[in-house]
Order: structure tokens, then sequence, then C-alpha cells
């Protein structure tokens, strides 16, 4: 009997063993599987700290150089604000020597030029800048002047000089918007001797714009005012000063930079000719235009995404469809 007990003990004692072993291996398994998962955690955290300082100091070296890339988001968001599209605030920046756009021509960046020698604050507003100002003379060529030389369409050249009135204040004319405040801030931005140069030019220009709405005033298609050919005349030439002011504002600009981004636009009336001489093209000018319209209509990018889910697949791939607008500016 006393052997029975003994045995049994034994072997009881054994399953206690067992059990004991088993859940101190199970737990040292259970704690060493929680300290690989948290050794994964940490090396994942670490390297996301790590991109998240790479991130930084890429930026940092970017702003610290006044290089800026373009990205569709930022210009879509400024149609959204200035529902404008030359009036867009978006940052455009350094693109290598070596590279080209579609059309073949360079592109032009931070480092070429005379960009280098520039304050970073001239430069910044350059980059930031050119680009809505030459979507401004694309617009001032191929659209403006047809509707100067249009008496009907005298009632639409008004809504350029119109300040819009709302609750949270006065917004500026597209005019101002455009033209006269892009200039303003690239003026403030230059060296003394370049900034007084820009400064004649953009006086020119605000002078021009204003006898342009002057003799355009109070016309409208459904309001019928009889005109003398002079007046005419006053409204072609208020858009042909204008014309001179924004070429010379680009010719002190792309001598100063050093590089030749900024294209003037050659002198009226508009047809073939002027159009080669521009060297621009109408037809993706146009086709911008579109695409932005397009763009408005469905209450901007954000909106626009919504829609093109809803459109049949294949048929239109981008909802918006906004053209690269650095392809758009070297062409």
């Amino acid at each position: 009997m006393f052997a029975i007990t003994l045995s049994i003990m034994k072997w009881f004692s054994t399953i206690i063993l067992m059990v004991s072993t088993g859940c101190s291996s199970f737990t040292y398994d259970f704690a060493k599987q929680n300290s690989m998962v948290k050794g994964i955690k940490g090396l994942v955290m670490n390297s996301h700290k790590k991109e998240a300082n790479s991130i930084d100091i890429q930026l940092e070296h970017e702003t610290s150089n006044v290089i800026h890339h373009p990205t569709r988001v930022q210009f879509l968001d400024s149609l959204k604000l200035t529902g404008s599209v030359a009036a867009m605030t978006a940052v455009f920046g350094a693109a290598p020597n070596a590279s080209f756009a579609a059309g073949g021509s360079p592109k032009t960046g931070a480092n070429d030029g005379n960009l280098p020698d520039l304050p970073p604050p001239a430069v910044k507003a350059y980059l930031q800048y050119r680009v809505a100002l030459q979507i401004s003379a694309d617009y001032y060529m191929y659209e403006l002047q047809g509707m100067v030389g249009k008496v009907d369409d005298w009632g639409d050249v008004n809504q350029l000089f119109a300040v819009n009135q709302g609750r949270s204040g006065g917004q500026p004319s597209r005019v101002e918007r455009d033209y006269i405040n892009p200039m303003r801030i690239l003026a403030l931005s230059m060296p003394p001797d370049i900034a007084d140069e820009l400064r004649d030019a953009q006086f020119k220009f605000e002078r021009a714009a204003q006898a342009l709405s002057k003799a355009t005033a109070g016309v409208r298609r459904d309001l019928p005012v009889e005109l003398s050919p002079k007046d005419i005349l006053k409204a072609k030439k208020g858009w042909d000063d204008g014309r001179l002011a924004l070429n010379e504002f680009f010719t002190v600009l792309n001598k100063s930079t050093g590089l030749n981004d900024l294209k003037p636009i050659p002198p009226g009336p508009l047809g073939d000719g002027q159009i080669v001489a521009y060297g621009r093209s109408q037809k993706r000018y146009f086709n911008l235009m579109k695409k932005t319209k397009l763009c408005q209509n469905r209450g901007g990018p954000i909106l626009s995404q919504a829609w093109g889910g809803l459109m049949i697949t294949g048929y239109i791939q981008d909802s918006c469809g906004i053209p690269d607008l650095e392809e758009y500016f070297f062409q």
C-alpha cells in the first residue's frame, strides 16, 4: 500500500513537473515573442524617424536653396481660392540643366543663369510667379486682345477690373490679382537697381490698365451705347500699352535672371503671324482653360474626384485633367 501510494505520488509529481515545465516554456516563448514584437516596432519607428528626419533635412535644404517642386494640387487649390488660372501661386522650382520639357525647351531652376547671385527672396519670388505671369500673358494675347476688338465683349472686359465685394471684405480684381500683385511682389524682392526698372514697368502697366478700363466702362452687349471710332482706338491703345509694359517687365526679369523663360507678346493683330512670333501654343492654352473650367464646374479637385468615380472607366482617366504646368510653361 505504501509502495502504491509512493508510486502515485511520484507519478503526480512528474505530471506537476511536466506542466510547470511546459508553462515556464510557454511563458518564456510568449515573453520572447513580445520582445521580438517590441524589437520590430522599435526598428519600424526608428526607420520612420530616420525617414522623417531625412525629409526634414531635404526640405530644409530645398528651402535654403529656394528649390520647390510644382504640384497640380497646389495649382488646383489656388483655383478654389481665386477662380483664375493665372492667379495661381503654386511654387515652381529647379529642374536639372539637362532636363527638357515635352516641347524640347530646357527647364530652368534655382541653379541656372544669374539666380544663384540674386537674394534668396528674389529667387523664390521669381520661381513662384513666373508661370502665373506667363499664363497671364497668354490670356492677354489669346483672349483679351480679341475681347477688346469686339465691342460686344466690352462688358466682359469691364469684369476684369471689377472688385468683388463680400462679407469678408473686398476681393481684388482679376487684373490686380493676376498681373499687378505678382509684378509688385517681384519688384519688392529684387535688388534696388532691378526693382526700380521693374517698378517703372509695373506703373506703366497700371496706367494702361486704367486707360483700358475707362475706355470700355459702361458698355455692355445688352445696353447699346453709341461709340465713335476714337473710343475703339482708345481701348486698343490701352491694350497695346499694357502689352508693351508687360513685355518691358519680362525683359527686365529675363535680363536680371540671365534666363529667357518669359516670352514677350508680339504686336497684333491676332493672327497666324503673331502666334508664330509668340512661340507659345494657342491650342495648348485653350486646352488648359478648358480643363480648368471643367474642374471648377465640378467644384474643384476634391469634388471632381467624386465625379470622376461615377464616370465610365476608360473614357476619362483623370476627373480634373489639368495639364502639367511645368511642361506647359517650358514649351
